[in-house]
């Protein structure tokens, strides 16, 4: 007979993962699957990273039963007052919540949300997320009053097997972004393990990410983390060529660091949003009054030696949609990039430059997309962005490997309908171009060895 799955440790792990965010997926009401938490494979070259970390796939449900386990989620959901404006980021964490429920184990889930300054404020409570995560997890989810204390240490141990609850706001205490010692055992005190599952804050050392792996063991991803790193930095490192960046975004100041990462090790890198100007400016041309950074043109200029030392085709567009002012209403026309006017400044890349990018992209296995190539919030200056966003969403049914490296990218994607037809779309910001840029991110790295 056939042995038709694998009993090798690695590709258990895959398949436990995979089943997890498909039994996960089935508690979400929404009818339409967030692709933070699609269920379409990864390519298996991209494998090997992930597996550098355990996850909640490598305990079997004896080892979870009875146990209290702690698990960082990323709550950081947009509120306007009391009311949750997109709780994409509550359903991302359902999966890997519902695994160690269905196991027996007593789950409290912590997390930030916003930016407290002088310790508890009302309208950061997470008490909005213990009751969305309700409707999600299928029965009520408490909220403790704190995070830390005998109060909460005693709801804890007052759990019952498959109980979950949810942590007040770690970051009430100005301690949790300072990693200090005394809190960082204080939240760590009442349980036996401790599970990951947000990327989003995985580049911070804070106490709720990377302390508390000093006090509890095992310490591992959960299954939303362990996907991250799967795509993210499974397909830089080892993903199926060609592989090519889309990097757009404002400033080249900002993206530098990531974009000289991905030249280095990609075979095309398309650049959009307004960092083009300073990269137009450095070839000496006319950018009119188009965002340019004059401090880093001699860096956009290295940029492009670099590409040409490590054989990567740096893409830049070849006509521009340009306006008379910045606003949704200027008045507007393309012209080649070379014949920006002064007083006009460009907000979007033109048809020819958008057919150029789409017929680069066809030919490769694996893309990753971070920054939008206009500005695509303003109708007359999105076509560049959601042309970008369809040629990814037909290459992706093609087989190739995309992926949408957070931020702005996210929501363009939202914005055009299209975020369920990408391989994967990251939580992270900050942690997405961290990781890309091959740092180490510490919440990570504070994780057991597989």
């Amino acid at each position: 007979t056939l042995n038709l799955i694998s009993t090798h440790p690695s590709t258990m792990r895959t398949v436990a993962l995979v089943l997890a965010l498909i039994a996960g997926a089935t508690a979400f009401t929404p009818a339409r699957q967030s692709a933070w938490v699609s269920t379409r494979a990864a390519p298996a070259r991209g494998m090997v990273s992930m597996m550098a970390k355990k996850s909640v796939a490598d305990l079997s449900p004896a080892e979870l039963k009875g146990k209290k386990v702690l698990v960082r989620c990323d709550l950081n959901v947009p509120l306007d007052g009391k009311t949750i404006t997109d709780d994409t980021r509550i359903r991302a964490s359902v999966p890997t919540l519902k695994y160690l429920l269905d196991a027996g184990a007593k789950v409290a889930a912590c997390s930030h949300l916003g930016r407290p300054k002088d310790g508890p404020e009302d309208k950061f409570s997470l008490a909005p997320c213990a009751e969305r995560m309700s409707e999600y997890i299928g029965s009520e989810v408490k909220l403790a009053g704190d995070c830390i204390g005998d109060e909460t240490k005693a709801m804890i141990d007052g759990m019952d097997e498959g109980q979950l609850i949810i942590l007040e706001n770690t970051r009430f205490y100005k301690e949790e972004e300072k990693n200090e010692a005394g809190f960082v055992e204080k939240l760590a005190a009442p349980f036996d393990l401790f599970v990951n599952d947000a990327f989003g804050t995985a580049h911070r050392a804070h106490a709720s990410t990377e302390g508390v792996t000093k006090f509890l063991s095992p310490s591992v991803s959960g299954f939303l983390l362990a996907k991250e790193l799967e795509f993210l930095d499974g397909a830089i490192s080892d993903g199926e060529k060609p592989l090519a960046a889309i990097v757009g975004g404002s400033k080249v100041s900002s993206k530098i660091t990531v974009l000289e990462a991905l030249i280095k090790k990609c075979d095309k890198v398309v650049i959009g949003g307004g960092m083009v100007f300073t990269f137009l400016a450095a070839r000496g041309m006319a950018t009119g009054s188009s965002l340019v950074e004059e401090d880093f043109i001699e860096t956009a200029k290295a940029a492009e030696k670099l590409a040409k030392d490590n054989n990567c085709e740096l893409i830049l567009p070849s006509d521009i949609v340009i306006a008379d002012k910045f606003a949704a209403d200027a008045n507007t026309k393309v012209v080649k990039a070379d014949a920006i006017p002064d007083g006009w400044m460009g907000l979007d890349n033109g048809p020819e430059a958008t057919k150029e990018i789409v017929e680069a992209l066809k030919s490769c296995k694996t893309v990753v997309w971070n920054g939008p190539m206009g500005v695509f919030e303003f109708e007359a200056f999105a076509a560049g962005t959601f042309d970008v966003a369809k040629c990814l969403a037909d290459i992706t049914s093609s087989g190739t490997c995309t992926i949408i490296g957070g931020g702005d990218s996210v929501a363009a994607v939202e914005k055009a309908g299209l975020a369920d037809k990408m391989s994967h779309i990251s939580t992270g910001g900050g942690a997405s171009l961290e990781l890309l840029e091959g740092k180490v991110l510490p919440g990570v790295a504070a994780l057991d060895e597989a």
